[in-house]
């Protein structure tokens, strides 16, 4: 697989030349590329660029993705088991039935990103924003919830009996008619 000309390996590996500090690496930047289906199980793109990028269905597992920029990607039903998202920012990303099971998110950026059908299951989301994400039919069975921001998101319909929550945090009220 090329991406502007170059093929992907290389890519890659100049890639991890720059997380290493190598004065011959460079930061991979794939934003707005069409990764759909691209294998990069157990890859490094920490700090990477992916703003904007298609990678429906791509195998991230066990990535390495610290501080890569996820932003509006589409990313569904890719996955990201395993993977290290530590201070990754996916806002605005459509993760629809993604695999982010036992994923480490923490301080993490999913600010307005689309859960929907999400396995979150064992994902620590210590210190991430979720504000205003999208997590109707999410699986967050024994999934840390400790310290994040839940400002908008609306938990009604999830089993969240195993599920972590901030401190304090009380189910809202339900409306009476």
């Amino acid at each position: 697989m090329k991406h502007k000309g170059k093929r992907l390996a290389d890519i890659l590996e100049a890639h991890v030349k720059f997380t290493k500090g190598d004065a011959s690496g460079v930061r991979a930047d794939f934003a707005g590329a069409n990764l759909a289906g691209v294998d990069l199980h157990g890859a490094n793109l920490a700090y990477a660029l992916l703003r904007g990028a298609n990678l429906e269905k791509a195998d991230l597992g066990e990535a390495r993705l610290g501080g890569a920029d996820f932003s509006g990607a589409k990313m569904k039903r890719a996955d990201l088991r395993r993977a290290d998202l530590t201070e990754t920012n996916f806002a605005g990303a459509d993760l629809t039935e993604a695999q982010l099971g036992g994923v480490e998110c923490f301080r993490a950026d999913l600010s307005n990103a689309i859960l929907r059908g999400a396995n979150l299951r064992a994902a620590n989301f210590r210190y991430t924003n979720l504000r205003g994400a999208d997590l109707h039919g999410a699986d967050v069975t024994t999934t840390i919830l400790r310290e994040t921001d839940l400002d908008g998101v609306d938990l009604s319909g999830l089993d969240l009996s195993t599920t972590l929550m901030p401190r304090g945090w009380k189910a809202p009220e339900e409306t009476k008619k």
